[in-house]
């Protein structure tokens, strides 16, 4: 069917974002033409349903967490009973995260980026239907994001996903979470500090096992002590209906029931199978990622992904830091221009909280061989936790190559306040800083940071 194309662009930007919006401004400062489609709200997943209102229940859980063990121990604090209200936070929240959309509305404007509403689907290499509307584009971006995953197993469709999480309209008393990942873990910590009874399933003895063994095992250790009911070698086999209208959940370690709320987070997947990428010739993995090279470039010349959908590093920041080098490499003539996917710093929301970047000890080992790693290593109370009946440990770890001045190859903690000290940290170690380097910097006293500096 031949369709009238209603306008063309330079650059043609499929998903609105963190790395579409941040892609599409930038190409527009080059002096690009540029549409955005998007059919939800601006901003992505990140500004709607993850980063940014996680990173407030985080924060909620926080300070109800100092509230109850910390403020009113030995620091002189003294008052009654704490109350939290769901329902407040929630719509403080929400208007926090519209006034979000509302700022990515008005900035994509003042860059003088059209906003194209609807679900884009190719019709060639060069074109998108957005319903009845036909747009072409000299380059066209897939930054569509990721979904979240489903379990597929019987009775899941009375489970909540991540998503579903920001709709609750209330903290449950009891909750059930399933899944080892990232995801699951700020999840569940948050119910857990918030006040629910919590039940974290995993499918095997711990979380987070693509991180540090360090980590994952000290992480696990803190979820038990935090009082999450953590069930281990428990793979769900189905979730059924009470008749008290409770859940139920049979696993392989058997069954658990009484759940308010069962919340799958069990990962993510990309959310390709909707844009007709044969239409394209676009190829993807076995997963659905779109398959790209090291400058963004999918199969199809003039087309390129960035973000989750692409498979790698599924971090708001690298999404934005693609989308902006690709910007610069299109419309502002910087052809080598690309992203270092090496040594990306990341943090999990964990109770206490996670910061890691570069490689593993087991990768280290696995790469340059056992002789050639050491590994410097320190646990501590942080002072925080002196007035405190509350002992929360704080774990540091650094994995160093022999051969090479002993320059770090990774950098892994977990404890208070360990998410805001790695972007520092993160600097250095891209610029190769070795183990010496950090030995001759002086120390900041007290702070649990020193100890990276000070580690023997």
């Amino acid at each position: 069917m031949l369709r009238m194309v209603a306008q063309h662009f330079d650059y043609l930007v499929i998903g609105a974002g963190s790395g579409g919006i941040a892609s599409a401004r930038r190409a527009a400062e080059f002096g690009a033409k540029v549409g955005i489609i998007e059919n939800s709200r601006l901003g992505g997943t990140c500004v709607n349903v993850g980063c940014v209102p996680k990173k407030v229940m985080f924060c909620a859980a926080s300070l109800r967490e100092m509230l109850l063990h910390d403020a009113n121990a030995d620091y002189g604090f003294s008052y009654g009973d704490v109350s939290f209200s769901w329902p407040k936070l929630k719509a403080a929240r929400d208007a926090y995260i519209k006034r979000l959309n509302g700022i990515y509305e008005t900035n994509l404007g003042r860059s003088s980026v059209d906003i194209i509403n609807g679900e884009g689907k190719f019709v060639s290499p060069k074109e998108v239907a957005v319903g009845d509307q036909t747009y072409s584009a000299d380059h066209i971006l897939i930054a569509v994001g990721g979904r979240p995953s489903k379990a597929g197993i019987p009775g899941e469709e009375l489970a909540i996903n991540s998503d579903g999480f920001f709709e609750l309209e209330d903290l449950p008393k009891k909750v059930c979470v399933i899944g080892a990942g990232y995801i699951a873990v700020e999840m569940a910590g948050i119910l857990n500090a918030l006040g629910a009874d919590t039940t974290l399933l995993i499918r095997q003895d711990k979380v987070l096992r693509n991180f540090d063994s360090t980590l994952s095992a000290t992480v696990t250790d803190e979820i038990r002590e935090s009082g999450i009911n953590l069930m281990v070698h428990a793979t769900p086999k189905s979730l059924s209906r009470a008749a008290d209208g409770s859940i139920s959940v049979d696993t392989a370690a058997g069954v658990v029931d009484g759940f308010q709320v069962v919340l799958n987070a069990i990962g993510r997947e990309p959310t390709t199978d909707r844009l007709n990428l044969e239409a394209a010739g676009v190829k993807t993995d076995a997963k659905g990622n779109v398959v790209v090279d090291d400058y963004q470039n999918t199969s199809t010349p003039g087309i390129y992904a960035v973000g989750d959908v692409a498979g790698k590093y599924l971090l708001t920041p690298v999404a934005i830091a693609a989308g902006r080098r690709l910007a610069h490499r299109l419309f502002n003539k910087e052809a080598s221009l690309k992203l270092d996917y090496s040594n990306i710093p990341t943090v999990v929301f964990s109770h206490p909280p996670i910061g890691t970047i570069g490689l593993t000890e087991e990768e280290a080992v696995a790469k340059y061989g056992q002789d050639n790693i050491k590994i410097y290593k320190s646990t501590f109370t942080n002072m925080y936790f002196s007035m405190s009946a509350r002992k929360q440990k704080t774990t540091m770890k650094l994995v160093c190559l022999v051969p090479d001045a002993e320059r770090v190859l990774g950098l892994h903690m977990i404890g208070l306040g360990c998410d805001e000290m790695l972007q520092g940290f993160a600097v250095a170690i891209k610029m190769g800083a070795t183990k010496a380097d950090l030995d001759n910097t002086v120390a900041i006293h007290p702070t649990s940071s020193e100890e990276l500096v000070t580690m023997r």
